[in-house]
């Protein structure tokens, strides 16, 4: 949905800060469970550039959408706070 011109609007239209920062979670969740060998730095860098290259794809005029680099922030930084959690809870375990 990201890419699309005319995305669906989500029940109780949430903020896109909120949008970015759910989904996100969600794909830091779902990798860490996925790929639990994996290093923090390596699936924090990857979805920060997933992230990143959503944005400069919303940037093309054709798709008529908006590139925000807050949008990004948004997505690593939900990633950053999952993949702490999950650090922490391993390492509880």
């Amino acid at each position: 949905m990201a890419i699309l011109p005319h995305p669906p609007e989500l029940p109780g239209h949430p903020n896109d800060k909120l949008e970015h920062i759910v989904a996100f979670a969600t794909l830091a969740l779902l990798g860490s469970f996925a790929y639990p060998r994996a290093l923090f730095v390596r699936l924090l860098v990857g979805l920060s550039l997933f992230g990143a290259l959503i944005e400069v794809v919303q940037a093309i005029p054709a798709l008529h959408r908006d590139s925000d680099p807050l949008d990004w922030l948004a997505d690593t930084a939900a990633v950053v706070v999952v993949l702490l959690i999950v650090r922490w809870r391993r390492a509880r375990d």
